[in-house]
């Protein structure tokens, strides 16, 4: 017998209901009036949401094609650059800049551990004594892979005060939409998103902010780039076009969700969110199961745990799809060790005590101890100490999600 999927992994996320019908919809000539008024729609409205007033380009490609982007675009072969990492996609971040011949330091970050703003600004200082001043600072601002959200306002300005020359290139992809990001406050020069992350959308594009500094350092970038010259996708801008074909269904998609998103307003989009992750903490507590992040900089948008002891990933898995939860395993050298739980985009707490009731189902029957209802009545405190519950339970039907029989 099939039963509902309660798809709960840091993105692709669910799709509200009028999303994903959008996403359906009859094609358009996306070098006609109807494209170009879309494309103005979706780009304001992100501006809106960037916080900024630099240009945001849509690039039909995957958040890593946006880093891509912005490394290729603003850095030459040779150039001095500092990676920040604190998981999997720093490195993958990294792993860009090196490939492209960026002359990278890193600066690694214990996974389940934030950075912080004076190992930034010593690493910095020590490229400077070397003759190696920075020209580049790659930074994630939500690392998915360990459910850790860096202090960027902190990083940012110790990077500026410490290599005011530098270009700062953040990785926004899973945190941008969900809770409290400031672009232009930050002094940030590139940030990158993702359409299938807080933005309630599919697949299919990045979303890229870039600053007149960092217009400034691509005249100068010599690292080889075509499809992603954010030059050439900034000249189509003007006309309400793309260079390339884009995703038109996802630009459909894109428009409706970021109308939603607007409807509902982003301090009460950012309360939601932290009403979920405060949840989600709380009741995997409550089930003695142990977080894996510092929880002075646990995220709001994916919370990892330790796997039980006892028990494989591999098989606590599969008891959680058999019950129509899908929850996402761990990365790199978490693998097999942490799970992690996605609350971003369309969620509401219904949605995580939900999710709380079958982990704590299927965790019994593995043969976990276990003691009924404890995880949601610890969720449900944590919630009852977020302004946003009366809105939120108010806010589901608009963010209703059609899920999979």
């Amino acid at each position: 017998m099939s039963q509902a999927t309660h798809l709960r992994i840091p993105g692709p996320t669910p799709l509200p209901d009028a999303v994903r019908e959008a996403g359906g919809r009859q094609m358009v000539n996306h070098r006609g009036p109807e494209f170009k008024a879309l494309l103005g729609r979706v780009s304001s409205a992100l501006q809106r949401a960037f916080r900024t007033e630099n240009e945001v380009l849509i690039l039909t490609c995957s958040g890593t094609g946006g880093l891509e982007a912005a490394v290729v675009n603003h850095l030459s072969p040779g150039d001095a650059v500092l990676s920040v990492s604190i998981g999997a996609f720093g490195d993958r971040f990294a792993k860009i800049a090196a490939r492209y011949g960026a002359d990278l330091t890193r600066l690694d970050i214990t996974w389940g551990q934030a950075a912080q703003a004076t190992a930034v600004a010593d690493a910095l200082a020590g490229m400077a004594a070397q003759g190696r001043p920075a020209r580049a600072v790659l930074l994630t601002h939500n690392e998915t892979s360990t459910g850790v959200t860096n202090p960027l306002p902190e990083l940012a300005a110790a990077a500026r005060a410490a290599a005011p020359d530098a270009i700062l290139l953040v990785d926004g992809i899973s945190g941008l939409g969900a809770v409290p990001f400031e672009t232009d406050g930050w002094d940030l020069d590139v940030v990158v998103t993702g359409s299938q992350k807080s933005w309630m959308a599919p697949p299919g594009l990045a979303m890229v902010s870039v600053s007149p500094r960092a217009w400034e350092a691509a005249k100068a970038a010599t690292m080889p780039r075509v499809y992603f010259d954010l030059t050439l996708h900034r000249d189509s801008a003007v006309k309400g076009e793309t260079p390339w074909t884009p995703a038109v269904g996802v630009a459909f998609a894109l428009d409706v969700a970021l109308g939603l998103l607007e409807a509902e307003g982003y301090a009460h989009i950012f309360a939601r969110h932290a009403a979920c992750g405060a949840a989600t903490r709380a009741g995997l507590q409550a089930m003695g199961i142990r977080l894996f992040a510092d929880p002075a900089h646990a995220s709001d948008t994916v919370t990892s745990a330790v796997v039980p002891d006892g028990v494989e990933w591999s098989t606590m898995n599969q008891e959680l799809r058999g019950r129509g939860l899908v929850l996402a395993g761990g990365q790199g050298a978490l693998t097999g060790k942490i799970f992690r739980v996605g609350h971003l985009g369309a969620v509401t707490t219904d949605d995580i005590l939900a999710a709380l009731t079958i982990l704590e189902e299927g965790c019994g029957a593995l043969g976990i101890e276990m003691t009924a209802g404890r995880a949601v009545a610890a969720a449900r405190d944590a919630i009852a100490s977020h302004s946003a519950t009366p809105a939120d339970r108010q806010d589901a039907s608009r963010l209703a999600v059609a899920s999979p029989a």
